[in-house]
């Protein structure tokens, strides 16, 4: 596992790179990165999520929101078709 400093480090590169891909500020790209399942698993050291790539990380994080926006798009189709 990463030592905290260096963690500390890679989350700093990880939103700021996040950031920059959605074009949001730095504080929503911090709120978007602590929220995610991303997140969670890259302080999980059994899944070894903290050894790979920024941008592998960065990735993984926007098919998170996209995949978080189809659902809920089915969710609203299937209310409005309930009614």
């Amino acid at each position: 596992m990463l030592s905290d400093l260096l963690m500390w480090n890679k989350i700093g590169r990880i939103v700021t790179l996040l950031s920059q891909r959605l074009d949001v500020s730095g504080e929503r790209a911090l709120d978007i990165f602590y929220t995610s399942r991303t997140n969670e698993r890259l302080h999980d050291e059994h899944t070894g999520l903290y050894l790979m790539s920024d941008l592998y990380l960065v990735d993984e994080i926007i098919m998170e929101l996209r995949e978080h926006r189809r659902c809920k798009k089915i969710n609203e189709d299937l209310e409005k078709n309930a009614k």
